[in-house]
């Protein structure tokens, strides 16, 4: 940007580096610049569909004023000032494959509205950078000519409102700000120094030329600008404003006005700390600033007086310093309070999501037994006056805390119906919770397990997932286990192998030789009494007295059984540590070079195509064994397409084909996968409902859970960057091996089965190359195949391409169970529960943790990302488990006949 360059260097323009607050993502940074005010982190979900900012805001002040404004670029300021505008002109924001129709329908207008005279103030928002972040990440070919082109509209921009200044009284004023920055992998969101630094330059004649040595840019928050704005126009501050005025974009104004900018910046924010802090006279800000106005009190007196001696100067200069430490202190003590929580639909929120849990945890007994029951009696509790009596005494609080709160609260704002319901739900779970507990009481005796899935004692292993469970759920309420939470998934996964592997060896060597010397004996004694023909379906070793060896029936298959199971564990921890040196992750180490770094360069394409196409055969091999020969064809023929449109949009190459090839969308490409996706998944549903309709065939159920979750693979592949592809390849390899060599060998019951997919699958969420910050999310791919936004499948591509690890390990595990119902009927009853059961304790310990660190210094940047990810899982967990139970419906019908 060789123009923009030269004005900071030598021209009549001050930098400054904007420090943004997390979250960084477009909406509520654009509330921060035009309110000066600190957005909530709710600011996340509305920034895919933006409500009308209701709040004091620049726009509304300077259209009430009579201000002309213009708007060309990013829709999400038409949805923020409605009918603010008095020309405009929106592009999508969300469709991030296109970064040059979106800048071209905002510089199309330029010629023509700078030629005029009808406007006071002209706003233009571009995308192409931050879409070419999304796209293809900082250190992609095509930043390099969008900032030149950007160069080159502010030199357009500049040009001509320098022409225009001899015509008018007052200079124009030429801002450039970014919203949010850009992390190491092209996204934003998070609270990295990437995302949250952005450059924020005023261009005017009305400042000095530069002279002298370059000095590095003043470090300045972004909501400074909305008050300095404010002053600059001849406004009023936002009345929630807590940033404050730009000293040295004023300092070429007389000391009156220095002081008079100064004190109106003080006296709006003493207000707001007066609404906001009950003891707001004893904050130092506030002392500061009443000293501060006293002082310049002293001053104008002897101003009026016409006193314009040095001592005039020096009284200036010190109540000018002291303005400025009293609006610093003041701006970081309204920073601190203007998180409002509604406390009381938290504890309302938070009551729920613990009764659920107690009454997961009671009916634990029952809902592993051999009969899998989960009943919850809803008519005693229902019928009863213990329920009554909760409901109206929940509707009397609730009535005084409406009545008296002082703060608007989204509880009491809801309808009486609504409110209604919550309460009697509440007292419901109460009830049934209490009647549940008096049954254990009455009937203390429990259940009886299943045989096939009893153990008389607690093993290692069971130790190990207790024990696992239980300190990742409290480890969350550090912000540095969450910021890591890679490395604890990491470490519950590698000993959870090597816990495998002792009971490998337990399972094959201490068990097998036990029984090798019992029938050993056995033998003996029958040979002895001459009775051995009447045991003949004894498994023992026959003895062969020609030949003078014991020899086996099946020893070569046990044989090689025993020592794949022995090897499985260490492969499986072979492929976890090739997985994570592909992605760098978390917070700590994510800025350090990763192989997927290097893969995904230009020099490497060769490589990353050769990768990516062994992947995909990969893939096809490891999938097509138990689908049907139509959905093996879909299959090749949807990976095929996969390379193809990875190919079209430039990621890889084909050998033939030449590297400098025009880089299309790669719709028609992307297309043509969903086709067989939607084939695939299709098919499998068929088969799906004749099993559950037609014929209770397990077989035919088997098959078709099978081909949905190839479906759901072929999705994946299609999503997943090429880098990412070996991931989806390891995934499906440790899944084989697990089932072929761990689990139906050692018989594990569907309780630890089910765990151990629910920790795989956490692993993969972070192999993918996510963490717990908004800026790992891709957006990229959830507009794949389309050529415009169109919110579900936008949003739907996006959730599946970030939660592919964890759904389709659970999407596995029904496909396993459904396989082992006839060794277990209960097997897939089990797994619901416990997949419920797991997912819901560390939500419901996360949720009472963040609410008592709701004033932790990094509650925005840590705690509440991870809050909205464990948001998200809840309804992917409760998706999964309405799944389980629709595919064991046929065992419930059964149980009640």
């Amino acid at each position: 940007m060789p123009y923009t360059t030269q004005l900071v260097e030598k021209g009549t323009c001050h930098s400054f580096i904007a420090e943004a607050k997390p979250p960084t993502v477009t909406m509520p940074r654009i509330k921060a610049l035009m309110t000066g005010s600190i957005p909530g982190f709710i600011d996340v979900i509305m920034n895919l569909n933006s409500p009308a900012l209701l709040e004091d805001n620049l726009i509304w002040q300077a259209k009430t004023a009579g201000k002309r404004i213009i708007f060309y670029g990013d829709d999400t300021w038409l949805k923020l000032f409605p009918k603010h505008f008095v020309e405009y002109d929106g592009t999508t924001s969300f469709f991030v494959s296109d970064y040059t129709e979106v800048d071209d329908n905002v510089t199309r207008h330029l010629d023509s509205v700078l030629k005029r005279e009808d406007w006071d103030i002209l706003i233009l928002h571009y995308l192409g950078l931050d879409h070419i972040g999304h796209l293809t990440g900082p250190n992609s070919p095509l930043v390099g000519p969008k900032l030149y082109e950007m160069d080159n509209i502010l030199k357009k921009i500049h040009t001509s409102l320098l022409s225009k200044e001899g015509e008018s009284s007052l200079p124009n004023l030429l801002i450039v700000c970014g919203d949010h920055g850009m992390s190491e992998t092209g996204s934003h969101g998070g609270s990295s120094e990437e995302e949250v630094h952005t450059p924020l330059l005023f261009i005017s004649s009305a400042f000095e030329k530069r002279n002298g040595p370059l000095k590095q840019p003043e470090l300045v928050q972004q909501t400074d600008l909305a008050a300095t704005l404010a002053i600059g126009l001849g406004l009023p501050i936002s009345r929630n404003s807590v940033g404050n005025i730009l000293l040295s974009v004023i300092e070429g104004k007389t000391m009156r006005e220095q002081l008079r900018f100064l004190h109106l910046n003080g006296f709006q924010l003493s207000r707001l700390l007066q609404e906001n802090m009950p003891t707001y006279e004893k904050d130092p800000g506030f002392e500061h600033f009443k000293i501060a106005e006293k002082s310049h009190g002293n001053w104008i007196k002897l101003y009026l007086e016409g006193n314009n001696s040095e001592v005039l100067l020096n009284l200036g200069k010190k109540v000018l310093k002291q303005y400025l430490e009293a609006l610093k202190i003041l701006s970081s003590s309204l920073s601190k309070q203007v998180a409002q929580y509604d406390m009381y639909s938290m504890t309302v929120g938070t009551v729920i999501v613990l009764e659920v849990l107690l009454l997961l945890l009671l009916s634990m007994p029952k809902a592993l037994s051999s009969r899998a029951e989960f009943e919850v009696p809803l008519s005693p509790p229902l019928f009863s006056l213990l329920f009554y009596l909760l409901c109206l005494l929940l509707c009397a609080v609730h009535v005084i805390v409406c009545t008296s709160a002082e703060s608007s609260c989204y509880f009491c704002s809801i309808s009486w119906v609504m409110a209604v319901g919550v309460m009697m739900l509440i007292s419901a779970l109460m009830c049934v919770i209490l009647s549940t507990f008096g049954k254990m009481l009455e009937n203390p005796k429990l259940p009886v397990k299943n045989p096939a899935v009893s153990k008389s004692s607690w093993s290692e292993l069971d130790v190990l997932i207790l024990a696992g469970t239980a300190g990742h759920a409290v480890s969350l309420g550090a912000s540095s286990f969450i910021e890591e939470e890679h490395q604890t998934w990491y470490f519950l996964i590698n000993t959870l192998c090597l816990a495998l592997c002792q009971e490998i060896c337990r399972h094959y060597f201490l068990v097998r030789d036990c029984d090798l010397q019992l029938s050993t004996a056995v033998k003996q004694n029958f040979e002895d009494t001459g009775e051995t023909a009447q045991f003949k379906n004894v498994d023992i070793p026959s003895y062969d007295s020609k030949l003078g060896k014991v020899t086996y029936s099946d020893e070569f298959l046990r044989g090689s059984e025993k020592w794949m199971g022995l090897v499985s564990p260490w492969i499986i921890l072979i492929c976890c540590r090739l997985l994570r040196s592909l992605n760098q992750t978390g917070v700590q180490w994510a800025h350090r070079p990763d192989f997927g770094h290097w893969l995904t360069s230009s020099e490497h394409k060769a490589v990353l195509s050769l990768l990516a196409a062994i992947s995909l055969v990969m893939i096809f091999i490891l999938v097509q064994r138990r689908c049907s020969l139509v959905s093996k064809i879909a299959m090749a023929l949807g990976l095929l397409g996969v390379y193809s449109y990875r190919a079209a949009i430039g990621n890889v190459v084909f050998p033939w084909q030449q590297d400098s090839k025009d880089i299309s969308k790669g719709i028609i490409e992307a297309r043509f996968v969903y086709v067989f996706v939607l084939g695939i998944i299709f098919t499998g549903t068929k088969d799906l409902l004749r099993s559950q309709v037609i014929s209770a065939d397990c077989k035919t159920k088997s098959i078709g859970l099978w081909e949905v979750y190839s479906g759901l693979v072929l999705l994946a592949a299609l999503l997943f960057r090429p880098h990412n592809l070996p991931v989806l390849v390891f995934c499906l390899l440790i899944q084989m091996i697990m089932t072929r060599c761990i689990w139906k060998p050692l018989q594990f019951d569907a309780a630890q089965i089910t765990i151990m997919h629910y920790w795989f699958g956490q692993a993969f969420f972070y192999f993918q190359g996510n963490s717990n910050s908004i800026a790992s999310v891709d957006i990229s791919a959830g507009f794949v195949g389309l050529d415009n936004y169109v919110e579900i499948p936008a949003v739907f591509l996006t959730g599946f391409a970030t939660y592919a690890g964890p759904l389709l390990w659970a999407i596995h595990l029904l496909c396993y169970l459904s396989s082992e119902v006839s060794r277990n009927s209960a097997a897939m009853g089990h797994g619901c529960f416990c997949y419920a059961l797991i997912c819901s304790v560390p939500v419901t310990v996360y949720i009472i943790l963040v609410t008592g660190l709701r004033y932790h210094l990094f509650i925005w940047s840590v705690f509440s990302p991870k809050l909205l990810y464990e948001g998200i899982r809840v309804f992917i967990t409760a998706a999964v488990c309405m799944f389980f139970t629709a595919m064991d419906q046929n065992r419930s019908q059964k149980i009640q006949d």
